[in-house]
C-alpha cells in the first residue's frame, strides 16, 4: 500500500487531525434513531461532575423518584467523576501529541573558560578570552518525516480519548443500573414491610379471637399456643424485614453521594410496564449502541497505531532546522579587552537519521505489536457473542418475570379468598385453627411472591435496557 509522507505542516495534515469519529458524534447519530424506536436518548448524560459535599449535594427536600435518584447519583457519584477525570486527561494527551506536528522553538545559553599557556610569539587572536566564552543559541525545528510515528502517535492518542469517552458512558450506564436496582430493592423491601405489617395484623387478630374462645372453654389450649408461636414468628420476620429495607436505603444513599444515616424518602411503585420488542430488535440496538463494543472496536485500532508506532523505526528520520549562534567575552556578549571577541554565525539545514541494522530488535517489536493487534481481534469477537448471549438471557429473564406476574395475581387472589373463607368458618366452629393460620401464611407467600415478581421483572428491565446500550432512567414510564 502506498504511503503519503508524514508532512508536519498543518494544513497538509488537517485531515489526520480531524482523527477517526468520536464516540459522542457516533452516539448521536444513532440516538436519532434510538429516540424513535424506543423514545429514550442514547446519549452521555452528564460532564462536570463534582464531589459531593453538603453544598454541592443538598438532602431533597421531598420524596425522590427513580429518575431523581438516578440524575443525582450520575451527578455526584465519585466514581463516575474518577471515570470522566480520565477522559479528561486522555483528551489532554490527545493535544499533546497534536503539538508535535509543529515546529520546535528552543535556546541555550553558556559560558566557558579556558586557561592555555601560549609563547609570547603567538598571536593574541589564538589566546582564548581571559574573561571566558559566553555563547548563546537559538534554533527553530521541524519534523519534517518521522517515519509515520507522529501521525500514529495522534491517532492513537486520539483513539483513547474517544474511547475513554465511549469508558465513561459506559459507566454511566452501569451506575444507572446499580441505582435501579438498589432502588427497586427498596421498594420491595419496603411492600414486604407492609405485607409483613398485614399478616402480624392477621394473626394478632386470630390470636385474639382464639383466647376469647378458649377464656369460653369452645377452642383448646394448644390453638391459643399455635396461634401465639405464628405472631412471634411473624414479628421475627417482619424485623429482618425491617432491617432488610434500612439496609437497602444506607446503600441507596452512598449511590447518590449521600451520607449513609441520611433519611431520604424515596417514592414509587412496583407496577408493569410491557415490554414489546423482539430478539432481534434487542440485538441490533446492543450491537449499535453498547460502548463496551466501541471501546472492544476502537482498542483494535489502537493496537494497530502502536504497530504504526514501531514501524517507524524502519523508516529515516528527517528534520529541517535553522539556529543562530552568538559568542562574546561577556555576558551581554560585547567586546570588551584586547583579547575581546564577538561573533554570529546562523545555520539552516536539514537533518536525516537512519538507524539500518539492530539486529532485529524493531523486526521483532513489530512482530510483538501485530501479535496484539490479533488479540485485540480475537477478543473483540468474543466480546460480540458474549453480547449476544447477555441479550438473549436478560430478555427471557424480562419474559420469565412477565409469566411470573401473571400466575402470582392470580396465587394473591386465591389466597385470599382461602383466608377469609377459613377465618368465616372458624368462627362458625366449622373450622379448624390451624387452618386459618395455614390459610393466612399462604397468603403471606403469594404476596411476597407477588412483590418478588414485580420487583424482578423490573430489575431485568433495569438490565435489559444497559445490556442494549439505553438510558432510561424512568423504568415505570409506559
Amino acid at each position: 500500500m502506498k504511503r503519503i509522507p508524514e508532512l508536519s505542516l498543518v494544513f497538509l495534515v488537517v485531515g489526520a487531525l480531524a482523527g477517526p469519529v468520536g464516540y459522542s458524534d457516533a452516539l448521536a447519530a444513532s440516538s436519532s434513531s434510538s429516540v424513535n424506536a424506543s423514545g429514550s436518548a442514547a446519549v452521555p448524560v452528564f460532564s462536570g461532575r463534582k464531589l459531593a459535599s453538603a453544598k454541592d449535594n443538598p438532602l431533597p427536600a421531598g420524596d425522590v423518584t427513580m429518575p431523581e435518584a438516578v440524575d443525582r447519583a450520575l451527578r455526584h457519584n465519585p466514581s463516575l467523576g474518577s471515570q470522566e477525570a480520565q477522559g479528561q486527561s486522555s483528551e489532554e494527551a490527545r493535544k499533546s501529541a497534536r503539538g508535535a506536528f509543529g515546529p520546535k522553538l528552543g535556546t541555550t545559553y553558556s559560558v566557558s573558560k579556558q586557561e592555555r599557556k601560549t609563547d609570547p610569539v603567538t598571536p593574541s587572536s589564538t589566546r582564548p578570552a581571559q574573561n571566558g566564552t559566553y555563547t548563546w543559541a537559538v534554533e527553530i525545528s521541524q519534523p519534517v518525516f518521522q517515519g509515520f510515528q507522529l501521525l500514529a502517535t495522534y491517532q492513537k492518542a486520539a483513539l483513547q480519548a474517544d474511547s475513554d469517552k465511549a469508558s465513561v458512558r459506559n459507566a454511566e450506564l452501569a451506575m444507572t443500573e446499580n441505582v435501579q436496582t438498589q432502588f427497586l430493592n427498596y421498594l420491595r423491601y419496603e411492600e414486604s414491610v407492609r405485607s409483613q405489617r398485614d399478616a402480624l395484623a392477621r394473626l394478632q387478630d386470630q390470636l385474639r379471637i382464639t383466647t376469647a374462645f378458649f377464656n369460653v372453654g369452645l377452642r383448646p389450649r394448644l390453638d391459643v399456643l399455635q396461634a401465639e408461636v405464628d405472631v412471634r414468628q411473624a414479628e421475627n420476620t417482619l424485623i429482618q424485614v425491617e432491617n432488610s429495607r434500612d439496609t437497602s436505603l444506607a446503600k441507596l444513599n452512598t449511590l447518590l453521594g449521600l451520607p449513609a444515616t441520611a433519611r431520604i424518602k424515596f417514592k414509587g411503585a412496583l407496577t408493569h410496564v410491557p415490554f414489546t420488542r423482539s430478539l432481534e430488535q434487542c440485538l441490533e440496538a446492543a450491537y449499535r449502541q453498547r460502548p463496551d463494543l466501541y471501546m472492544a472496536a476502537r482498542s483494535v485500532e489502537i493496537a494497530g497505531k502502536s504497530q504504526q508506532q514501531v514501524q517507524s523505526a524502519y523508516y529515516p528520520q528527517v528534520e529541517a532546522y535553522y539556529n543562530i549562534t552568538q559568542n562574546g567575552n561577556s555576558l551581554d556578549l560585547q567586546n570588551r579587552g584586547d583579547r575581546g571577541s564577538r561573533s554570529a554565525v546562523w545555520e539552516v539545514g536539514a537533518r536525516a537519521t537512519w538507524d539500518a541494522f539492530q539486529w532485529g530488535t524493531t523486526y521483532y517489536a513489530d512482530k510483538e505489536a501485530g501479535w496484539l493487534v490479533t488479540k485485540m481481534r480475537y477478543a473483540e469477537e468474543d466480546l460480540k457473542l458474549s453480547v449476544g448471549y447477555d441479550i438473549k438471557s436478560k430478555l427471557l429473564a424480562v419474559q420469565e418475570a412477565a409469566k411470573r406476574i401473571t400466575v402470582a395475581e392470580k396465587g394473591v387472589e386465591q389466597s385470599t379468598e382461602a383466608y377469609n373463607v377459613a377465618l368465616a368458618r372458624y368462627q362458625e366452629q366449622v373450622g379448624t385453627n390451624f387452618d386459618v393460620l395455614d390459610a393466612s401464611s399462604k397468603l403471606t407467600t403469594a404476596q411476597a411472591t407477588l412483590t418478588g415478581a414485580k420487583a424482578d421483572y423490573l430489575t431485568a428491565l433495569a438490565q435489559i435496557y444497559v445490556a442494549m446500550g439505553e438510558f432510561h432512567p424512568d423504568l415505570m414510564r409506559r
